[in-house]
């Protein structure tokens, strides 16, 4: 196999929202979750919506721009409905929420180039828990991911969706400080199962692809004036467990890969946040991806809608 094959195999972008990468990607968007992350509202219903765009270059195991075209543009909105319970179990409240994502994705790797418009991979976590003491917020559950989105074996630029399902178990925090300080976190850890329709090009046999388990987290650090609140946000994700086909660790011989191709990347940039009197929070941030390997590399804006909903 030739090592544009294996660059265009292994180079498969699938996204959630605003996740890129990898064969089979993120599923989750790293970055989504800053003001206010581990502050689940009070019990009633509520809608989030997350937009922006993303744009990057593939980067090897040296932190180096893989030439001959490899990169990425997308913009994406994913919908996202939480409900919070009157419930109580462990002193905390009970919740729910699911995640729709929509991608319109622009991918060039080798040369060989495709643009699609399509569902990204779903969330949902049927049980959540919120708890809330003094200047203190947080919640733990575990999120699903499943591959909803599009995906063509073989055909990287094609696919949206990683074609797996994945277990997330999370804990985030908030502390909201007298002063108007805030620092919130969110900390997550991505078990994935194998894509077992993983092809390394269009008509060769289906092999099983096993994605590298990841931790990764999201965090802020603001200060509020009043109902406006500006800071700093971003992203770190640091690959744990190696990549394999049928088994075998991922090696540099296949690519410009280092030894499992484990991905790791840090983000960050400025944020800045309004609440209207009536409970609304409107987010916009910026991104810049750096430290990074075995991933794209590249620069996220995202504006982020959270709004309590009223039903009559």
């Amino acid at each position: 196999m030739s090592r544009k094959q294996w660059l265009a195999a292994l180079a498969c972008a699938g996204l959630m929202g605003a996740a890129f990468a990898k064969e089979g990607g993120d599923q989750y968007p790293n970055g989504a979750e800053n003001w206010l992350a581990g502050a689940i509202p009070p019990p009633g219903d509520y809608f989030i919506n997350y937009f922006g765009y993303y744009s990057g270059d593939l980067v090897d195991g040296d932190g180096h721009k893989v030439k001959g075209g490899n990169d990425v543009s997308a913009w994406f909105d994913a919908l996202r409905y939480v409900h919070v319970s009157e419930v109580k179990f462990l002193g905390g409240n009970w919740g729910w929420h699911v995640i729709m994502p929509f991608v319109y994705q622009d991918l060039s790797l080798g040369g060989n180039s495709d643009d699609k418009f399509a569902l990204g991979d779903m969330t949902f976590n049927p049980f959540f828990l919120a708890w809330h003491k003094d200047n203190w917020h947080w919640v733990a559950g575990v999120d699903i991911n499943a591959p909803t989105g599009k995906y063509e074996s073989g055909e990287p630029t094609k696919s949206i969706g990683a074609n797996y399902w994945s277990f997330e178990p999370l804990f985030a925090f908030t502390y909201l400080g007298d002063t108007g300080w805030e620092v919130s976190a969110k900390f997550m850890y991505n078990v994935k199962t194998e894509n077992e329709d993983f092809r390394p090009a269009p008509g060769a046999p289906k092999m099983d692809y096993q994605s590298g388990d990841e931790f990764h987290m999201d965090y802020l650090v603001g200060k509020r004036f009043g109902q406006w609140g500006v800071g700093l946000a971003g992203y770190y994700l640091k690959q744990t467990t190696d990549d394999e086909i049928d088994g075998k660790e991922i090696s540099s011989a296949m690519g410009p890969w280092s030894d499992g191709r484990r991905g790791q990347v840090f983000a960050i940039g400025p944020s800045v946040t309004y609440t209207t009197a009536k409970g609304t929070h409107m987010i916009a941030q910026w991104q810049h991806e750096s430290h990074v390997e075995n991933r794209f590399e590249g620069d996220k804006f995202y504006f982020k809608l959270i709004m309590p909903l009223q039903w009559q």
